[in-house]
């Protein structure tokens, strides 16, 4: 009997000592064996490189470093787009998917992410040719602005004809008792007086013809400045070129070229704007300079890496950034990555390592 007790505790002891350190270990380094990497997305995140082998970019190379860190052995399996990708992860043939993959909160139902590796935001690439004499003057013989004069001429004839009431009996002579001459006169006072001209040749002598001319000029110096500085604002916006894309307001009813399944299809969607659907960028950027869309919408820094890399002139990149959203590493639901992979994150960020690469692709921003 002790030497069947001896024996067990004896067995206890080697499981113990060999086999719980080992399922431990599979625990606490869930990359034992290599890992399948999807590698989706668009440039500078994403660099195909030959036949899809040895690719590069900013999430490849922060995703190396990582793997580097950790040990752990991989292999690539490069994808189309983005949503190809998911799909497989989604499927369980990846253990990750490395890329520009936006952190949504409806990818977040099907999939985990790491911690965000760069900030990202949408913007608007658009045309900026420079107007031709028509397209200057163009919006001086718009239906608001004849609306505007119209309204103007209309304020004239009532101050002419008040003019004219308080004016006639007096003074028969500027003001003559026919309707037509004496409202015309009337007028003709007023306009000289808003236009601080003076000529003389007409002007009140009567209290109630006075207080009408007076309190004119106090009405004319706010109505005319702002009649000046509107033609002078529409003459200036006329003049930075019709086709410039500076606000997200102003691809309302417009054509806006964007990459399918990216984020923005729905941003536009929200703002009105008529999506087209391309594979790539460089698909984008040949549409807008057919004319065929009005602006591209997409990820700022793809847009910036792209212009860099494209020397496209007559292009415009609108200040304005929307949608900010951060790009991370996309896991299936049961991984155990996710942990130690932003873990090692924080180290690559703490000792700037992130930042650098980043840097390399894109420059340091101002």
């Amino acid at each position: 009997m002790q030497k069947q007790i001896f024996f067990r505790l004896l067995a206890s002891s080697f499981f113990l000592t060999f086999f719980i350190p080992g399922i431990q270990a599979q625990v606490t380094n869930p990359a034992k064996d290599t890992l399948t990497v999807g590698v989706a997305g668009s440039e500078p995140f994403v660099i195909k490189g030959e036949n899809g082998e040895n690719p590069s970019g900013v999430a490849v190379e922060i995703w190396e470093d990582l793997a580097a860190k950790k040990g752990w052995p991989y292999r690539y399996r490069p994808f189309n787009n983005v949503e190809s990708a998911l799909g497989a992860l989604d499927g369980d043939s990846l253990d990750l998917v490395a890329g520009p993959i936006s952190i949504t909160a409806k990818r977040v139902e099907n999939m985990r992410f790491s911690q965000p590796y760069y900030q990202s935001s949408l913007t608007i690439v658009s045309r900026a040719e420079k107007p031709d004499l028509w397209e200057t003057i163009k919006p001086l013989f718009s239906f608001k602005l004849l609306i505007a004069v119209g309204v103007f001429l209309i304020i004239l004839a009532i101050v002419g004809t008040l003019l004219w009431f308080a004016e006639r009996k007096q003074s028969p002579e500027q003001f003559p008792t026919s309707p037509v001459n004496g409202i015309g006169n009337g007028m003709w006072l007023a306009l000289v007086t808003m236009t601080t001209v003076g000529y003389g040749d007409k002007a009140p002598t009567t209290l109630a013809g006075r207080i009408i001319a007076g309190s004119w000029m106090v009405i004319s110096i706010i109505f005319a400045t702002s009649m000046v500085a509107g033609i002078a604002s529409t003459l200036t916006l006329s003049a930075l070129g019709s086709s410039t894309i500076t606000d997200i307001d102003q691809l309302t009813d417009k054509k806006a070229a964007t990459i399918s399944g990216s984020p923005a299809e729905g941003f536009l969607k929200d703002h009105q704007a008529a999506v087209i659907e391309v594979e790539n960028l460089s698909d984008a950027f040949v549409k807008l300079k057919n004319k065929e869309v009005d602006a591209v919408v997409y990820d700022r820094p793809q847009l910036l890496y792209f212009l860099q890399n494209n020397k496209n002139e007559g292009l415009h990149i609108a200040n304005a950034e929307y949608y900010k959203q951060g790009y991370g590493f996309a896991f299936p639901l049961n991984s155990d990555l996710v942990y130690p992979v932003n873990r090692t994150l924080l180290e690559l960020a703490e000792d700037q390592s992130v930042e650098k690469i980043i840097d390399d692709y894109l420059g340091k921003e101002e």
